[in-house]
């Protein structure tokens, strides 16, 4: 299939792109890696009328230290953040993630803005960024304005963004000492969207009880969904199934995914309970073990994926 026609602009820097978007507002649309709106364009199911290349502007490409976490340009590529030594040792939860953005030449050519302002519900780095409390920078050429995460996703492909907006940067705060992190999805095959998918993190005080714990499930709604009562239920008390079990449940109440040719609602909600406990589990394990991020995924995820799925 082709893209219908439309105007292309190639801006050299960020106050040229401003500009375009100020222009065409809602006629415009922003390119930047493209794995999402390329397909789209193609199907034609997105038909703007001008399209804004953003991959020559300098500047929006970096993974750095800001603010007591980690600041990610939209322009840094998926492949940049799964292999870097900062992402890994300050953001372990968004270090287990980034191996399941669908495959490799995707993440190699896939941006962290692009993934973001694109707002798919069953996609890895919101929830992560919803998980964590992180935020997102909105830049226009009348300035700048710092959106939170939960705030930032609206609905299904909606979020905050205006159109005459350009989101320029990710925050993620960095996890502090006994803390860690698991992330778990289902999906009919890997790299494929996911069915269900949890981010979870835990840290834990010195007694051992648990002193900050963060939720976030995907694809059982049309946005990431914070499990913020689950939380609560953790906080303060001594990691054990039974802990897990009764924050999965609460976490799992209330949730009407919708029923599609790939999975029943009941199904998605049934599979959110089993991967919340699973991934509390993990998250506990790793803090009492110190907290070590894995720079590879566990191949028992995948095993634990097709036994679901069989």
């Amino acid at each position: 299939m082709k893209p219908p026609r439309f105007a292309y602009y190639d801006p050299q820097t960020r106050s040229e792109a401003l500009a375009l978007l100020e222009q065409y507002g809602d006629e415009a649309k922003v390119l930047a890696g493209g794995q999402s709106l390329v397909p789209l364009l193609n199907m034609r199911l997105s038909q703007p009328e001008h399209l804004v290349d953003i991959n020559r502007i300098a500047g929006l490409a970096y993974i750095r230290e800001e603010r007591g976490g980690l600041s990610i340009g939209a322009l840094t590529r998926h492949r940049d953040v799964e292999r870097s030594e900062l992402v890994s040792r300050y953001c372990p939860l968004l270090a287990e993630a980034m191996p399941y953005v669908g495959h490799a030449p995707i993440r190699s050519r896939g941006t962290m803005g692009g993934s973001l302002a694109h707002a798919d519900p069953a996609a890895e780095i919101p929830a992560v960024l919803v998980a964590l409390g992180g935020r997102v920078q909105a830049e226009s050429s009348a300035g700048s304005r710092d959106i939170a995460a939960e705030a930032f996703f609206v609905s299904q492909l909606q979020t905050l963004l205006h159109s005459n907006e350009l989101l320029t940067a990710s925050w993620f705060p960095a996890a502090p000492a006994r803390t860690g992190a698991a992330f778990v999805e289902i999906s009919r095959r890997f790299g494929d969207f996911a069915l269900v998918g949890v981010a979870a993190q835990l840290t834990l005080a010195e007694d051992h009880t648990i002193s900050a714990a963060h939720l976030a499930l995907m694809g059982v709604g049309e946005k990431p969904l914070r499990a913020r009562q689950a939380e609560l239920v953790l906080f303060g008390n001594q990691a054990s199934e039974d802990l897990f079990r009764a924050a999965a449940e609460l976490a799992s109440d209330g949730l009407t995914p919708d029923s599609d040719l790939h999975a029943t609602g009941e199904y998605r909600k049934d599979v959110a309970r089993v991967l919340v406990t699973r991934a509390l589990s993990k998250a506990a394990e790793r803090a009492q073990q110190g907290g070590k991020a894995r720079a590879q995924q566990d191949k028992k995820d995948a095993i634990f994926v097709f036994a679901l799925m069989g």
